[in-house]
């Protein structure tokens, strides 16, 4: 009943002063990029992959999990409008929460808004500077808009923590964002 009056509120538009801090999840996280460094497969690798995106994915409160949760199945049925509604709202509830960014952004990127993914996803890593995913999705948002180097510069910042993404091939010789200078 108590999660019921609080999701009605937010959905009325009230902001909500008591979602908690984000848990601590830093040495959490510098374990999973350790062994996602340490994998020997890429099977491994996107196995700790998987493991980051739960911490990730753990909201502050059964409040915001469930904005979230709402949020990323309106994203999957391509409902954008409501997707981007849940996520402001949790932006709104849990201003410190760097996924609520992180997914909004992802949004942004699907509907091609680059702008405005880049603006969260600027917000999520200002919160949370090693969330592989959004570092990840930094590299693609600058690709999508034309900035080479600094796609690439991202890119392989995201690659420290987690050298299985499936954007590495994105540096291959002959992708979009390989190192140039090599003649074929």
């Amino acid at each position: 009943m108590k999660t019921l009056a609080m999701i009605l509120c937010l959905m009325a538009g009230g902001a909500l002063a008591s979602c908690p801090a984000p848990q601590d999840v830093t040495a959490e996280l510098e374990s999973l990029f350790e062994e996602a460094r340490n994998a020997s497969n890429d099977a491994e690798g996107q196995a700790a992959a998987a493991r980051m995106w739960q911490v990730w994915l753990r909201a502050p409160d059964e409040t915001a999990q469930e904005v979230l949760d709402r949020g990323m199945r309106f994203r999957s049925g391509f409902d954008f409008v409501a997707a981007i509604k849940e996520f402001d709202r949790l932006a709104e509830y849990c201003p410190l929460y760097a996924e609520g960014y992180n997914q909004r952004a992802f949004v942004h990127f699907l509907r091609e808004d680059y702008e405005k993914a880049l603006t969260d996803l600027d917000l999520a890593l200002g919160i949370s500077p090693d969330h592989v995913g959004a570092r990840s999705g930094k590299a693609l948002t600058l690709m999508n808009m034309g900035r080479i180097d600094e796609a690439r510069a991202e890119l392989l910042l995201a690659l420290e923590n987690n050298p299985w993404l499936s954007e590495r091939f994105l540096l291959n010789e002959g992708a979009p964002l390989a190192v140039p200078g090599k003649d074929i």
